[in-house]
């Protein structure tokens, strides 16, 4: 009989698969002997089960019963007992961090009855009122799918009518008259009470923690991180602990070092007289932990020796949620803590030098993506912009958009094409649609560690939080300063997430001083930066120089123009992966391309090339002499001539209106001849590329004789020019072989004219399956292959990105179709397995085969990890993602599953 129940002593946090991150650090904990209230955890494999076959598994629930009873023997109570009723928690824990995207459901086992022995043993009969509300409340929203909102109504009413503002000024009678409401509420949307059996409670609420496992939020969530949907939560079955028992009682979560900044010492959210969801919700103001130590110096100083001893046990931050239950400290979590990218990289550094990990975990410790996030621009420290409040940094970052106050709003106006903000009282898992689509979030209420800090941190979005002087309105969708602003639905706003500020209009942006960092070195960024910012380019620095001595992978950069190489140069490209030719034919020159289509003969043709020729030469010029002494992969003319030449509609009414008002049009018809007859209907599979070469005599010639005049130059001018030539969308060697046939020829002409030494290799983009397919062959013939992935996730799938994105890609994430766009990281299944596939062959005939990648995936961090794994010898992207190549390059060689570049 398979084991679906496991005691919290009997685990460990290295069954997370099994137990969840939750339950497996619940069980750690009990092994180190921590205060932990006793319970038990339901595994991964018993969602799984239910998820599939819409059926508990047969044993599950004599499996629960057997560690119940021996819960409540060691308790001494029993589950709902009207006497002195033992009361449990049941919490969804997933194998990763899903903050608010689950269910929760505390107080299971109170009932009309057992709410009275409750307040008698407890000796507070507000205590017990209190608790059964919530547990109607939290059970009706989850287990019974009962609008959170009819809840929320019926308690804002009891408030008014006793003229509270706060819960915890509502009496023992208010909150009995409250349950009678909140009762009524059930019975009304759902037809059936209230359950009054402990048991039946139980089991529904995990059930409800199944199923919650495939609410829209969640999948949206997971979605978003990338974690697997196939994975299923745990459920934790714990025994209550209470932070609402009046004085000497609270709730709260602790860092052992601030998550938004990585600054060292003791940083956390304390609530007296609350429950835990209290605090995560923000539904009220939180205190620091500096008042649980003036109120409770004893249990203060407990909790600050068990974050020392757990940061010490995890070597990292470490989050952690506790309970103080009159005088008595209970842990009731912990995690590696989710922290913001900038603070990432001071705890890795900070943990080196502490001697807690070596250099090598350091680079594991931070990912590609938490580099982007610093590479984002900021607001100027001065600027005159008004601050119309202030709140929390919750999550830093600067972001402009108008000003949404539903998420709904959000989504729609972003896939309008604007930036918004998303402006709420506090946000809950519902609101995650709209966060995801937001620039930023601003909430009045809750402090960093509310969901909205929390989830905000997670996916890199600027957050402030806790902005008390707004009065939000979101059924008039508008916000209120206590200085008489008025900010409504559609009013631009900017919030700085590092500072917490909130500006009425649009407040400029200023480049990160990473990017200055990446661009001018560590002297000059660090120049006139304040301590903060000059520790964490050090940080930057000492991790970036880590991860370069430890990777395999080379990372060159596409770019077009010397600009833009110079640029790639300084962010620590090695080389050129992909310099796109058909850039340099844009602009002025585009009526030498209508020359070259237009000819009528030989003659004309040569002329068009003729002055094509030294336009090329001198571009080439300067582009390898940015990249003096590293390889310049030099793509010939990829797309399809008509591209070049005016649209065809357009040309075709001008010809129209000519001929009706009898004017001379020549050569307008004759450009739209042209254009007709080099119309296609799939241009992407069309006359291009390699084809475009044979097809059209000397094009290719005058691009390779432009290379090698450009090359003789610089080496005359004691230059190292090293360019490679690559031939585009080849599908069979014989195309190849015809290419290099003509390019060979013309270096060796050039060589012997201009005296020089010309040996560059000449390879192909691998961008069609049958080339993948063929690879074995095109090696006899090819130099490199250089994976086009763009192109090769096109003709792979079936698709043209320009129309699917926009068509169905959204349906197909909704549906799970897609984890991830295909464009966006490598789908490793199909294109990933062409890949490989290519690799193989060609080695397998030429063993010196130097292959890399120069599609925009080189700069993905999870697809870097592949190509680390397939033995490509470089990755190629855009020179601002070369540095997060590195880096990722680095954590591949280091052993960091991609998984981990999330």
């Amino acid at each position: 009989m398979a084991t679906y129940v496991y005691d919290f002593a009997r685990g460990s946090r290295s069954q997370a698969d099994l137990l969840g991150g939750k339950g497996a650090n619940l069980a750690e904990m009990t092994r180190l002997g921590l205060p932990v209230p006793p319970g038990f955890t339901i595994t991964t494999e018993a969602c799984r089960y239910y998820l599939e076959h819409d059926a508990e598994p047969e044993s599950l629930w004599a499996q629960v019963s057997e560690h119940l009873d021996r819960l409540q023997e060691r308790m001494g109570r029993r589950l709902g007992d009207p006497a002195d009723p033992l009361l449990v928690s049941v919490r969804s824990g997933a194998r990763f961090s899903m903050p608010g995207m689950m269910e929760t459901v505390l107080n299971i086992g109170l009932n009309d009855e057992s709410v009275k022995g409750l307040g008698e043993v407890a000796n507070d009969e507000r205590f017990a009122w209190d608790s059964y509300r919530r547990l109607i409340q939290m059970f009706g929203k989850t287990v019974l799918d009962i609008n959170g909102h009819l809840f929320e109504r019926a308690l804002d009413n009891a408030k008014h009518a006793r003229g509270a503002s706060s819960d915890v000024e509502l009496d023992a009678d208010a909150l009995r008259f409250l349950v009678d409401d909140y009762k009524s509420l059930v019975l009304q949307q759902t037809g059936v009470p209230f359950p009054q059996d402990p048991r039946e409670q139980l089991n529904l609420a995990i059930l409800a923690v199944f199923r919650s496992w495939n609410t829209d939020r969640a999948r949206l969530y997971r979605r978003r991180e990338r974690i697997p949907h196939d994975l299923g939560t745990a459920v934790n079955v714990q025994v209550m602990v209470f932070g609402n028992l009046g004085e000497g009682s609270g709730t709260g979560v602790a860092f052992t070092r601030d998550p938004s900044t990585g600054a060292r010492g003791v940083y956390g959210d304390y609530l007296p007289d609350a429950q835990g969801e209290d605090v995560v919700a923000g539904i009220r103001n939180t205190f620091s932990l500096a008042e649980l130590g003036e109120r409770d110096p004893d249990a203060y100083d407990e909790l600050l020796d068990i974050m020392r001893r757990l940061e010490l046990h995890y070597h990292d931050l470490c989050d952690i949620e506790f309970t103080v239950e009159r005088g008595t400290l209970w842990m009731l979590q912990t995690r590696v803590g989710k922290r913001t990218a900038a603070a990432a990289f001071r705890i890795a550094v900070q943990l080196v030098d502490e001697g807690v990990i070596d250099k090598h975990e350091a680079v594991r410790r931070v990912t590609g993506a938490q580099l982007a996030q610093l590479m984002f621009p900021h607001f100027p420290e001065s600027n005159s912009h008004e601050v119309i409040t202030r709140g929390m940094s919750a999550s830093p970052g600067a972001a402009v958009g108008q000003a949404v106050f539903d998420s709904p709003t959000a989504v729609a106006w972003a896939e309008s094409g604007r930036d918004v903000i998303l402006v709420r009282r506090e946000t809950n898992p519902d609101d995650l649609s709209g966060m995801v689509a937001a620039v930023g979030i601003l909430t009045s209420r809750g402090g960093k560690t509310s969901h909205a800090a929390v989830v905000a941190r997670g996916m890199g979005k600027t957050a402030v939080c806790g902005a008390e002087a707004l009065d939000v309105d979101t059924i008039n969708k508008e916000m209120r300063t206590t200085s008489g602003v008025v900010i409504k639905e559609g009013d631009v706003i900017s919030i700085d997430g590092s500072s917490g500020a909130v500006y009425l209009g649009e407040v400029p942006v200023v480049a990160s001083p990473v990017v200055r960092y990446f661009e001018e070195g560590v002297a000059s960024a660090s120049q006139g930066a304040d301590d903060d910012t000059q520790e964490l380019i050090k940080a930057v620095d000492r991790i970036m120089r880590q991860a370069d001595r430890s990777r395999r992978l080379l990372v060159r950069a596409n770019a077009d123009t010397a600009p833009d190489a110079q640029r790639a140069r300084r962010m620590g490209a090695e080389g050129i992966g992909l310099l796109r030719t058909e850039h340099m034919f844009l602009g002025e020159r585009k009526q030498y391309v209508e020359r070259l289509i237009l000819a009528g003969d030989d003659e004309e043709q040569q002329k068009a090339l003729d002055a094509l020729l030294p336009l090329q030469r001198m571009d080439f010029m300067r582009i390898l002499e940015s990249m003096d002494g590293l390889p310049v992969t030099i793509r010939l003319i990829d797309p399809p001539l008509h591209e070049f030449l005016p649209d065809r509609t357009d040309l075709a009414v001008r010809v129209a209106l000519a001929e009706a008002r009898g004017e001379k049009h020549e050569s307008e018809l004759r450009m739209l001849q042209a254009v007709n007859r080099l119309h296609e209907q799939n241009p992407m599979l069309g006359l291009r590329g390699v084809r475009l070469g044979l097809v059209l005599p000397g094009l290719f010639a005058l691009q390779v004789r432009a290379i090698a005049e450009a090359a003789c130059m610089r080496q005359k001018l004691g230059g190292d020019p090293r360019a490679e030539i690559m031939i585009p969308l080849v599908g069979s060697i014989q195309e190849l072989e015809l290419v290099i046939e003509e390019a060979a020829a013309v270096l060796q002409e050039v060589a012997l004219v201009h005296g020089c030494t010309l040996k560059f290799p000449i390879g192909t983009m691998i961008e069609l399956p049958r080339a993948a397919v063929t690879a074995g062959q095109i090696a006899e013939a090819a130099e490199f292959f250089s994976f086009g992935t763009n192109d090769l996730t096109q003709t792979t799938w079936g698709f043209s990105r320009d129309d699917v994105e926009a068509a169905f890609f959204s349906t197909y994430l909704d549906k799970g179709v897609f984890g991830v766009s295909p464009f966006e990281s490598l789908d490793r299944e199909g294109v990933g397995a062409l890949v490989k596939m290519a690799v193989d062959a060609g080695r397998g005939v030429r063993p010196r085969l130097k292959c890399g990648v120069c599609g925009e995936h080189g700069g993905d961090p999870d697809s870097v990890h592949f190509f680390h794994d397939v033995g490509l010898d470089y990755v190629s992207c855009s020179p601002f993602r070369v540095p997060i190549a590195r880096l990722e390059a680095g954590r591949a060689a280091l052993g960091v599953a991609s998984t981990d570049s999330r």
